[in-house]
């Protein structure tokens, strides 16, 4: 799973806030189906993934990962008071400690993918110079047609 999210986040790199805006964040929700032989896949990503408390287990679940969430993100620019507690006081809270794990790292891995996006492009560049030459050529073969045709 977190190679299949790794890699989903690589795919995407140049797309994902491409401003580079400060402060942000966005939340995902990847649904990941597992067959009877125990491999996994990648089923979708949703930008806005649904938050609701549907059952005991998401009641539990959403809560936390929204907390450990704005723990990383907020409480480094707006660090809590001195004598504020980290710890809520929720009988049977299921992540009472951060249980995120860094799977992309674009100070990491952004070059490379910008490397390997720039080589691409060239190629992509190199084959529709091609196909526009082609596609000219057809052109004028098919208008010197209609001429002759004309002329006939």
């Amino acid at each position: 799973m977190k190679k299949l999210t790794a890699d989903c986040f690589r795919s995407v790199w140049g797309k994902i806030d491409p401003h580079k805006r400060m402060n942000t964040f966005e939340c995902y929700g990847l649904d990941f189906m597992i067959d009877d032989d125990f491999k996994v896949f990648l089923i979708e990503v949703n930008t806005n993934p649904c938050l609701e408390l549907a059952s005991p287990l998401l009641a539990r679940l959403i809560p936390s990962m929204l907390e450990n969430s704005l723990r990383l993100v907020v409480d480094p620019l707006f660090p809590p008071p001195d004598n504020f507690s980290q710890r809520k006081q929720v009988v049977s809270e299921l992540c009472p400690e951060n249980k995120f794990e860094l799977v992309f790292d674009e100070r990491v891995d952004g070059p490379h993918l910008a490397e390997i996006l720039k080589e691409k492009e060239n190629v992509i560049l190199e084959i529709d110079e091609e196909e526009l030459s082609d596609a000219d050529n057809e052109e004028n073969n098919k208008n010197n047609r209609l001429c002759e045709d004309d002329l006939l």
